[in-house]
């Protein structure tokens, strides 16, 4: 266990995380949503053209809605692309929405995954799928459009606003797709009281419920009955399914893992489950990633004080001793806490993580660069292994990345200005 605090170091003077003046305006491209009252980005992904596709919540004067932008290369709004770059629309008419993921497919269709909000308290997992020029695919759901319904409506789950902006919550939007086209997706299902589980989801390429998958497409995440919410899915390069996030009350960090028929892995860390805290403190995992030598590395914060939280584990689910002596790092930034919020690995083993400061007008976007041991890459923004950005005058969170093939790095999120605005901020590499 180690705490990193957030001082500078000497080193020799790199160009590496500073914001890229090349892209759109000063290093920030400011995403429009026609007619929208707010705009908040929760992710990003650089398609096979190189341009960069954002998934969003957006507010409109009768509710919120689904967004999805495309930009071209250079942080410009693709006006080949939906309505002058962008399309706002719902999972089903008459009830709000909001984006969450978005990904390119192999044949170059766009998979957006969302909620669809059933009323004010309730959310089911809903997805999408569009062309190339931003046009519902009318093959996929019901005429392009898919709200995941389980029976008894074990894929409801909770809206839950009252999180302040940045903190992973019961909103968590995360799929996967698998190299044969099937659709892994993550549901949080609230019972009464405070019971809730985590599920794993898999679709049929159409987005009917796959069957096949467990006996029922669907598998109920929990272990000893205990509480567990999920925020993030990965398929191994074999073909294993992992899920993250956290279980118990307090909360502890947690990994599971499946196998392609959905049955659970007993051959992972304890009956296919690893949890783990910090010092005692609560923790909890946004992200999940894994290196070439099949370690998997966990993004995302503690609990009472926050701060990034980052864990190495190998291949069968237990610590790497190699890496810090088995325990999890934790970096402080700021005086009101921060935290991990995604992560991506580079081709070099080196790995990207971003996030953001909480609290107020301190709130920042931070973006670090890690090595393969899970060390801060001293390398990156003059020595200090990580960057800070204030975007504007008050509140700003940074939800996702991707990098393009120079090696820039594109980070979404959002800044309050009196509104919400969705925003993306490229760095150099």
């Amino acid at each position: 266990m180690s705490i990193h605090h957030a001082f500078a170091y000497a080193a020799p003077i790199s160009t590496a995380g500073q914001l890229d003046s090349s892209f759109a305006s000063s290093g920030k491209a400011w995403v429009q949503f026609a007619g929208s009252l707010s705009s908040m980005a929760n992710d990003v992904a650089v398609d096979s053209m190189g341009r960069l596709l954002v998934a969003a919540k957006v507010g409109m004067h009768d509710g919120c809605r689904y967004g999805l932008a495309r930009l071209l290369e250079d942080g410009s709004a693709d006006l080949s692309f939906g309505v002058q770059g962008s399309i706002i629309g719902q999972f089903k008419s008459g009830f709000e929405a909001t984006g969450g993921k978005v990904q390119e497919l192999p044949d170059g269709k766009i998979l957006l995954c969302g909620l669809h909000y059933q009323d004010p308290q309730r959310t089911f997992p809903a997805l999408a799928l569009f062309n190339q020029h931003g046009q519902p695919d009318l093959n996929f759901g019901n005429q392009g459009v898919q709200v995941v319904r389980l029976p008894g409506d074990l894929s409801r789950g909770l809206r839950d606003d009252w999180l302040p902006p940045g903190i992973p919550g019961a909103e968590a939007c995360d799929f996967c797709v698998q190299a044969d086209g099937q659709i892994l997706l993550l549901a949080n299902h609230h019972y009464e009281f405070a019971d809730h589980v985590g599920i794993l989801i898999r679709l049929n390429p159409d987005g009917t419920l796959d069957d096949t998958f467990n006996g029922h497409g669907f598998v109920m995440v929990r272990h000893l009955l205990m509480n567990t919410w999920l925020s993030s899915i990965l398929v191994q390069a074999d073909g294993q399914i992992l899920v993250a996030g956290s279980i118990d009350l307090p909360q502890k960090g947690l990994l599971a893992r499946f196998d392609k028929t959905g049955r659970l892995d007993d051959n992972f860390a304890e009956d296919g489950f690893f949890s783990f805290k910090v010092l005692g403190r609560s923790a909890q995992v946004s992200r999940v990633i894994e290196q070439m030598d099949g370690r998997l590395q966990c993004f995302g914060s503690s609990r009472d004080p926050m701060h990034c939280l980052s864990l190495t584990v190998r291949s069968n689910g237990r610590p790497d001793t190699h890496c810090n002596g088995g325990y999890a790092r934790l970096t402080e930034m700021g005086s009101s806490g921060c935290l991990w919020t995604a992560a991506q690995v580079l081709a070099d083993g080196r790995v990207l993580s971003v996030g953001a400061t909480i609290g107020g007008v301190a709130a920042d976007f931070i973006l670090a660069r890690h090595l393969p041991n899970g060390r801060l890459d001293r390398d990156f923004a003059n020595g200090q292994g990580w960057v800070r950005t204030r975007l504007g005058r008050s509140l700003d969170t940074a939800t996702s990345l991707a990098v393009q093939a120079d090696e820039r790095i594109v980070v979404s999120g959002y800044s309050l200005d009196g509104h919400y605005r969705a925003v993306l901020a490229r760095y150099l590499g």
